[in-house]
């Protein structure tokens, strides 16, 4: 079998070097965040290293929460990264020099200085901000549509870009809380946004990532799914700052809110991933034929903890190598069933379904070789999930796994 590369294709890119464009982004998104934590520490004094420090601390617990979400079918690296350098730099300059500007030449001038920043922070920063952080979905529906699979995906990204933002935001309130409070007030505005509601960015976000999540599987609806999940995303966000300017009952009814749509979301991801469960059981058995799939291997396939323990068994068995194989091989078997969901619903032009079909079906082959080719000489007891039916990842009677 030709060499490939297997992440090139589970992520549907050409191999090689990351792209132009991608390295352009990311340099431009982190001279942005640069600027903004420039800006910060012009202003902030001592107050600006504590902000900074309490900002990023929770950050990896967050994302690794984040990330559980994604196990069936994990997006890919570099985009996530993208994303949350999105938020992080473009996003929070930007959504910094427009909220200022308007501030100061709109607001404040029309209702006076009292009302002119409640109006922004309900009215003004909701529409600006979900703008700039959406643009990076909406950049992704348009130059990465089949990289979203469904609404985890969407979630997942718009997660990744508002834990951006909401980590560069918070060192300006961190560090505003300890130059004006002191620690007492800094141990709370912590409290309330670093521990009590870390998401709340994310979740705004999530309406955008849910509406651009349908527009890439769907037909119907391209459209107008996108703007209704940003109107969506805007007015969860003025309603969020509205009722938290209201007092401490303010305050409950908003985080009262998180939790609701926290558990939406979270029911929706769960939801998505037993569909995708009964879609791995409904077309790999269409590959049988190949001699790629079996129905115990069907059977790992469609549990995370099955497939979890295929990759400790195969560890156990052949080392790293055993194990990354077999992860190829899950992951590609489930961006399969994946491509068939995109067929179903007519939104794969068929030259391009066909060739991203033979791509993940090569790869499952080179996967389960490559398996078989770290397994110790001899061996043919079979895996643990294929007890009794026969498995693809036991060699051959007739050959060895060297063979």
């Amino acid at each position: 079998m030709a060499r490939i590369d297997p992440k090139a294709v589970l992520e549907g890119r050409m191999p090689g070097r990351p792209p132009v464009a991608l390295v352009m982004g990311l340099t431009v998104s982190s001279l942005c965040a640069l600027v903004a934590l420039g800006i910060d520490a012009l202003y902030g004094g001592a107050g600006f290293w504590v902000g900074m420090i309490l900002a990023i601390l929770p950050i990896p617990l967050l994302i690794a929460l984040v990330l559980t979400l994604d196990r069936m079918e994990p997006e890919p690296p570099r985009a996530l990264v993208f994303s949350f350098m999105w938020g992080a730099g473009v996003a929070v300059l930007g959504a910094l020099v427009l909220n200022t500007l308007g501030l100061l030449y709109v607001t404040v001038p029309i209702f006076g200085e009292v009302r002119g920043h409640f109006v922004s922070a309900v009215f003004g920063a909701p529409v600006i901000e979900e703008s700039l952080k959406g643009a990076v979905l909406f950049g992704l529906l348009w130059w990465r549509r089949n990289e979203i699979d469904g609404f985890a995906d969407g979630i997942m990204y718009a997660c990744m870009v508002g834990l951006g933002f909401a980590m560069m935001e918070n060192v300006t309130y961190y560090m505003r809380a300890f130059d004006l409070g002191g620690t007492k007030q800094l141990q709370t505005v912590f409290i309330l946004r670093g521990i009590v509601a870390p998401l709340s960015h994310p979740l705004f976000t999530s309406m955008t990532g849910l509406g651009v999540a349908w527009a890439a599987t769907h037909r119907r609806g391209r459209t107008i799914a996108p703007a209704i999940g940003l109107l969506a995303a805007m007015l969860l966000h003025g309603l969020w700052n509205g009722a938290a300017a209201m007092g401490l009952g303010g305050l409950g009814s908003v985080y009262v809110l998180d939790a609701v749509v926290l558990a939406a979301l979270l029911a929706v991801v769960l939801v998505e991933r037993h569909n995708t469960v009964k879609r791995i059981e409904h077309v790999l058995p269409l590959y049988q034929p190949t001699g790629l799939v079996t129905p115990a291997d069907i059977g790992m396939l469609r549990s995370i903890p099955a497939r979890r323990a295929a990759r400790r068994w195969a560890r156990a068995l052949g080392g790293r190598g055993a194990a990354k194989a077999m992860e190829d091989y899950q992951l590609a078997a489930t961006e399969l069933a994946l491509l068939h969901k995109r067929a179903e619903r007519g939104v794969a032009e068929p030259h391009w379904f066909e060739a991203r079909r033979d791509a993940l079906l090569d790869l499952m082959g080179l996967a389960r070789q490559a398996f078989l080719r770290t397994a110790p000489p001899g061996r043919r007891q079979g895996p643990p999930w294929a007890d009794p039916g026969p498995s693809g990842f036991v060699p051959p009677p007739s050959q060895g796994p060297y063979d």
